[in-house]
């Protein structure tokens, strides 16, 4: 049976902090200021740079810190007691002193970024929950409170079974690692004896040619442009496109055509040049700026040089030719590509059998990475079912 738990308002177990952090301590930087709460963790992040001229709220240990902008997603954490200093946060915050002689600070912080409450949450504000959460608001909701030694119970069951989850999900994640390492093995294994007679040039019959530069929006209706992050990943990500305005002139080198080769010549160390195939998706677009349009000669299976580039010996070359000074965007340019190392006495069959090998491999790769993508979903199911029951007294 249900148990019966007072509906409580949450005035009567918690007490707006209305301290203001002195001006100099935020100047000086001697106590952290409040960046975000996360949605998915309830943690606080903290800004890197202190100093602010908008007004501010002071959070002491212990305290709950609420944003009144996000609190509907989850946006709630506690100021942990171990900290030896107060925080600041803006006006957007606001922070609450536990009466803890009636409710635990652990418990509320869970409750309050459960379904339950953003269910009372959200019958409670007339606007919706995407109104600003003020204080006067939130301290008039009313909430059903167990008594602490409850609170306490379901606590405890809370520990035991968040570990296990977070257990369960870690080990997928090291699993999603293992696979991306048990691939570039693969890839390593069938290129590793191949010869390096060659340069990359000698077998490209369109010489690299960076795509061009204009304005692009992901509502325009222009020109479509393969984003640099289309090649985040070897491969082409078809998605990410953007749009000219309308009005741009194009040369008709610059139109990918089936089964050119893309290459990152500019991105994030780790992502310059990653490549990818053009399909008939995007047959006609063009390449952003960053990154380069090129053509191998017929007797190159493209797909087949996708795997060269993504070989440790390729990769050890991009990233010995890379420059620039920007750390998020470093570059290589159309000589560094004309100039690497590449196999060019390996005959198309031999291509193709590489090619099918490594395609069966990343294949299966691909159908168990799918698998543990279903069952993280239904990982992250359970905690949700698990609150949700809890503060419904069915734990």
């Amino acid at each position: 049976m249900k148990p019966y738990w007072p509906e409580i308002r949450l005035g009567d177990i918690l007490q707006e902090r209305r301290e203001i952090p002195d001006t100099d301590d935020i100047t000086l930087g001697k106590i952290p200021i409040v960046a975000k709460i996360g949605f998915n963790t309830g943690e606080i992040e903290f800004r890197e740079n202190g100093g602010s001229k908008t007004n501010m709220i002071l959070v002491r240990p212990g305290d709950i810190l609420v944003s009144g902008i996000n609190a509907a997603k989850g946006a709630i954490a506690v100021y942990s007691k171990n900290q030896e200093v107060p925080a600041a946060a803006t006006i957007h915050y606001s922070a609450y002193e536990v009466l803890e002689e009636r409710a635990s600070a652990e418990y509320l912080w869970w409750f309050l970024r459960s379904q339950v409450f953003r269910e009372i949450l959200s019958n409670a504000l007339h606007k919706g929950i995407k109104t600003e959460l003020k204080p006067r608001r939130f301290l008039s909701l009313e909430i059903p409170l167990p008594p602490l030694s409850e609170q306490k119970r379901i606590l405890e069951r809370i520990r035991k079974i968040v570990p296990l989850i977070e257990g369960v999900r870690n080990e997928r994640n090291e699993s999603r690692i293992l696979q991306h390492v048990a691939m570039e093995a693969f890839i390593e294994q069938q290129m590793r004896a191949l010869p390096l007679n060659g340069k990359l040039g000698d077998v490209i019959v369109f010489k690299p040619r960076s795509g061009p530069s204009f304005a692009t929006d992901p509502d325009w209706g222009g020109t479509p442009v393969l984003m640099p992050s289309a090649v985040t990943g070897f491969g082409i990500n078809t998605l990410k496109v953007e749009y000219g305005i309308g009005d741009e002139k194009i040369n008709p080198k610059d139109r990918l055509d089936i089964g050119d080769i893309i290459i990152a010549r500019g991105n994030k160390r780790d992502q310059v040049g990653n490549a990818g195939v053009v399909t008939s998706e995007v047959r006609g677009f063009v390449c952003a700026n960053l990154l380069m349009r090129m053509r191998l000669d017929e007797q190159i299976d493209p797909y087949f040089c996708i795997y060269w580039l993504r070989s440790p010996t390729m990769r050890n070359y991009v990233a010995d030719h890379i420059k620039g000074t920007n750390p998020n965007i470093q570059k290589i340019n159309q000589k560094v590509i004309m100039g690497m190392p590449f196999p060019i006495s390996v005959s198309s069959s031999v291509q193709r059998q590489i090619v099918a090998f490594l395609d069966d491999c990343q294949n299966k790769l691909n159908r168990l990475e799918k698998f543990q993508r279903e069952t993280l979903l239904e990982i992250d199911s359970i905690l949700p079912s698990i609150l949700y029951k809890a503060f419904n007294g069915e734990l």
